[in-house]
């Protein structure tokens, strides 16, 4: 097994004394600070924690607590990409269950949502707020997918198995009447 050497490069020191810089108080720089260690390492050990905790001179517990609370900080190894299908209520309604259960089953997904390959999991997602196109999905906290359907999720499969950059989908305006 590989050893990881927990350390921030100067570029990424500089990025963090920015966002600390926006805020009276550097603890408000943790989440951005957690974004920019999970990034580098791909999830959140202890010892990234701790990396945060010490760059920022906060409180470890302060940075778990941040951590641990919010899904989109991953606390354990996980496979690269992240397919979140909503199946709250909209998304619910119209098919988000049925479309994370058949994207489990087209990654032959374990009881953890991680795919067979070791590249995708799956999991479902509370509401992420695009209701008027749903079922939506969110790619490895990143980019949205809009109406879902098999073939759409065969597709950010296919591209994700390769590693592929999925592109950012324009939505057009529900209604078309309104302007700028």
């Amino acid at each position: 097994m590989e050893t990881v050497q927990y350390t921030f490069t100067e570029a990424e020191h500089a990025e963090i004394r920015k966002h600390v810089a926006k805020y009276p108080d550097r603890r408000s720089a943790v989440m951005p600070a957690l974004w920019i260690a999970q990034e580098k390492f791909g999830w959140l050990s202890p010892e990234a924690v701790k990396l945060v905790a010490e760059t920022l001179d906060i409180p470890y517990a302060h940075v778990y607590g941040v951590a641990s609370f919010y899904t989109m900080y991953f606390k354990e190894r996980v496979p690269k990409h992240l397919i979140e299908i909503c199946t709250c209520f909209s998304c619910g309604a119209n098919g988000g269950q049925e479309l994370l259960d058949y994207t489990k089953a087209q990654i032959q997904a374990d009881d953890k949502g991680h795919g067979k390959d070791g590249k995708i999991w799956a999991r479902a997602a509370e509401c992420l707020g695009a209701c008027d196109t749903g079922p939506v999905c969110q790619i490895t906290n990143r980019h949205y997918a809009h109406n879902l359907t098999r073939e759409k999720i065969d597709s950010l499969i296919s591209k994700l198995s390769n590693d592929e950059e999925i592109p950012y989908e324009q939505i057009p305006l529900s209604n078309p009447s309104i302007t700028d």
